[in-house]
This record gives structure tokens, C-alpha cells and sequence, in this order.
């Protein structure tokens, strides 16, 4: 097989993964047949995942929301956080409005987001 060619083979390889996912450990050999055989599995399943279920590039308003899950934040303590307003948070939330440079860095460096997401470059 020199790659996946429908759902049921993938859903079959998948199973045969989980299957020896508990064969092989950080000290099988390289050459062992499990090992050999989950590589080439794991590796077809990536190809796979990568043509028909391809991850999109994050925006800055899902990863605002995220960040203030993951941070157990308000709208208002967030906004609090990068110096700006919360009508002015909520604005940027809703795609009204794009931040300005100075709110920009704010975001990078007070919520560890990457520049080129907040930039929209990416």
C-alpha cells in the first residue's frame, strides 16, 4: 500500500495503530517488525489527515477567546491586560476593529501569542 485510498482503509489503520501502539515502547529497535510496521502506518495516516481533514491557520480572534479560557480571564481583564478598553477588546472579539501596533505587542507579549497570527500573516 503506497497510501490510503478511502475512509475504511484509514479507519483500518487506525485500529491496526492502536493495536500496536502498546508493542512498541522508546526501547524497541528500530528494525523490529511492529516498530517498522507502526512507522509506515503512522506515516500513511499522516498523509491522510493532511489531504482530507487539513488543519487550518489559527486567527487572532479564536485564539483572544482561547487565551481567555485557558487564562480563566474576562473581557474586562483581559482588556485590563493589554491596556485597552473592554468596548474597545470587544470590538476586536466581534472583527469590528483590528488592533493597533501598540495593542498588538501588547497581545504578543502579555498572552504569548504568536506575531504573524496577530499580524495576520501567518
Amino acid at each position: 500500500m503506497t497510501r490510503i485510498e478511502s475512509e475504511k482503509q484509514y479507519q483500518a489503520a487506525m485500529a491496526r495503530i492502536e493495536e500496536l501502539l502498546p508493542l512498541v515502547t522508546e526501547e524497541t529497535p528500530e528494525d523490529d517488525v511492529s516498530s517498522v510496521e507502526l512507522v509506515l502506518l503512522s506515516n500513511l495516516v499522516a498523509d491522510y489527515d493532511d489531504e482530507h481533514y487539513p488543519i487550518k491557520a489559527p486567527n487572532l480572534i479564536s485564539l483572544l477567546r482561547l487565551r481567555m479560557f485557558e487564562m480563566n480571564l474576562t473581557q474586562k481583564s483581559m482588556a485590563q491586560l493589554i491596556g485597552i478598553s473592554a468596548s474597545r477588546l470587544n470590538e476586536i472579539l466581534t472583527g469590528k476593529r483590528e488592533p493597533t501596533l501598540k495593542v498588538a505587542r501588547a497581545i504578543c507579549i502579555n498572552l504569548s501569542i504568536d506575531a504573524a497570527i496577530v499580524l495576520g500573516v501567518c
